[in-house]
């Protein structure tokens, strides 16, 4: 299922349980255009500050800069639904962008999850089996691994893609997943359960238990490369807990949908849809979040935007020099 709500009810005909909050219509959008921007801005300067950087990206930074893209193109997508909810739920561009625009925040969203996994393998190798594994930790397999997490967020998007419509219901054109039957919907929600929450939250969180392990032990020895192992790998770890806390209270409000679907739990639907509003927009601040971390918390990026900035004055000043130099040699021509 896609992370994203609706406030009409879609699996049955039935209009009594229409959200009709007003603060979801007026406050709502707003909170999207916000976290737009933000997420545009800071995320742009992220991949300008490693991309442009004189010195390659790391493996670490590879994944980051590909999180971060990932977060881009999904705070990308999102004016639309912004729009659609001011417009009452009411979805005025048609089926394409329907699915177009759904698929592209489904896959990055379920990219970004992945990329965090292969942040914690990277930390969690480093840290944990530096002589054995060590020698995986190497650019070029990092871009292979984007590569493929890139082509998994596609492959696990495809339901998006199938069953994505615009329906007109409750008087409404609601863009939203139309499953032929619930047993086809049971079984796309229980297998997105498994992949984008429950095996990604078993791999982050192992290798995050492994990693402070390893980093209290390493803290005893003192050595300045400890030292910086540990720097890189507090921004990693809080990475990791804004992930935990911007996306779980969504996903077990998920599996709670999925078990009154079931019709193994009964709760109020008014009190699950709020609930699933709240938990949705709450979980797109983390596209803006990572960004602030970086600049927090890394040191190393920190430096790197030092450097970049120096890099770009002393590029702006050499320019000048050079054209006074040229207009100096051009009048000495005219003189002479």
């Amino acid at each position: 299922m896609t992370p994203l709500p609706t406030s009409v009810p879609t699996n049955n005909t039935n209009c009594s349980h229409i959200v009709t909050k007003e603060w979801i219509f007026s406050v709502v959008p707003i909170y999207i255009l916000l976290i737009t921007v933000l997420g545009m801005v800071l995320n742009v300067f992220v991949l300008v500050v490693f991309w442009f950087h004189k010195k390659p990206c790391t493996v670490a930074e590879i994944y980051l800069s590909n999180l971060a893209a990932a977060d881009l193109i999904l705070v990308t997508c999102l004016p639309f639904w912004a729009i659609n909810v001011s417009n009452d739920y009411n979805w005025p561009f048609g089926t394409p962008l329907c699915k177009v625009v759904n698929l592209g925040i489904s896959m990055n969203a379920y990219s970004s999850i992945y990329f965090l996994i292969l942040v914690s393998l990277d930390r969690y190798v480093a840290l944990v089996h530096t002589m054995s594994y060590g020698r995986m930790r190497r650019p070029k397999y990092a871009k292979l691994g984007c590569l493929m997490v890139w082509a998994l967020g596609i492959l696990l998007s495809v339901p998006v893609l199938i069953y994505r419509q615009v329906t007109a219901k409750c008087n409404t054109n609601i863009c939203h997943l139309n499953h032929p039957n619930t047993r086809v919907r049971l079984l796309s929600e229980v297998l997105m359960t498994m992949f984008i929450f429950i095996i990604p939250i078993s791999i982050i969180s192992y290798c995050a238990v492994k990693i402070i392990w390893a980093l209290k032990n390493r803290l005893k020895e003192g050595s300045n490369r400890q030292e910086m192992e540990h720097k890189a790998t507090s921004l990693v770890l809080a990475v990791l807990l804004a992930f935990l806390i911007c996306w779980v209270p969504f996903h077990l409000v998920r599996m709670v949908e999925m078990l009154i679907t079931a019709k193994l739990l009964k709760v109020d639907e008014t009190i699950l849809d709020i609930f699933f509003q709240i938990f949705t927009y709450f979980a797109f601040f983390n596209s803006v979040l990572n960004p602030i971390l970086y600049v927090i918390i890394g040191q190393t990026f920190r430096k790197k935007v030092k450097e970049l900035f120096l890099q770009s004055s002393s590029g702006v000043t050499f320019s000048l020099i050079s054209r006074r130099s040229d207009r100096s040699t051009t009048k000495s021509t005219a003189v002479s």
